[in-house]
């Protein structure tokens, strides 16, 4: 019989990988589905179809039910071109829908770029924000992130959802992303 190899050692002793994400405790020994949720008028994956916070909040419950581990709702359509959506509206979109599904068994990611968005949302129950932004365009976001102590999802794009593909150019995309 032979003694165990460092790495036999650890792995037998080695704790899954945890995210923390309010009351939800999500194991990365497995990818995650992530279901998406848009629930504007001119979304670029489906049109709209989810504007209704009752077709939408159905929409989430099937993604649940076909296996979703998260479920991210954005209210702003981030598709090339996109008309910019004021927070208070984006809010009056997400209302509705995330304190419906907020006592579900699975963690609810916002999709949104505004800190005051940021912070009803979890006040109302999510648990992950997911800014397509990475905080570029509002500098309160670092700060909010901070001070909710919320998982964060840093997604990165050139300009505005409005303009970022006017004249898109990488020298060295993997390095610039990092930037």
């Amino acid at each position: 019989m032979s003694s165990p190899t460092p790495s036999d050692s650890a792995a037998s002793t080695a704790r899954p990988a945890l995210w923390q994400c309010s009351r939800f405790r999500l194991s990365l020994e497995r990818p995650l589905v992530m279901g998406i949720l848009n629930i504007t008028d001119d979304s670029f994956s489906d049109g709209g179809r989810h504007r209704d916070p009752t077709v939408a909040v159905a929409a989430a419950r099937r993604m649940i039910e076909e296996g979703a581990d998260i479920i991210d709702i954005g209210a702003e359509s981030t598709r090339p071109g996109a008309q910019a959506v004021p927070p208070d509206e984006e809010w009056a979109r997400l209302a509705p829908v995330v304190e419906a599904l907020a006592g579900l068994d699975v963690p609810l990611s916002i999709d949104t770029r505004h800190p005051g968005t940021m912070a009803r949302v979890i006040a109302a129950g999510a648990s992950i924000i997911n800014d397509i932004s990475g905080g570029t365009l509002d500098r309160a976001m670092f700060h909010t992130v901070a001070r909710l102590g919320v998982p964060y999802v840093l997604m990165h794009l050139q300009g505005t959802p409005r303009t970022m593909q006017d004249n898109p150019h990488y020298d060295d995309p993997v390095a610039e992303v990092i930037e």
